[in-house]
């Protein structure tokens, strides 16, 4: 999930310096979107995670 984020963040990049703004916007917000679900579903594991002692 991660790394999606991260190939729409490099596809709003690239957007954005070609000058397509409607595009940069849309892979802005879906990036943004996928970054907080992964952060979200990582703190879900953290705590139901298996806990060695």
């Amino acid at each position: 999930m991660l790394r999606y984020a991260l190939i729409f963040l490099v596809v709003a990049l690239i957007a954005g310096f070609l000058g397509f703004g409607g595009i940069a916007g849309t892979a802005t917000s879906i990036a943004k979107i996928l970054f907080f679900v992964f952060l979200v579903l990582f703190v879900i594991s953290l705590i139901t995670g298996k806990k060695r002692f």
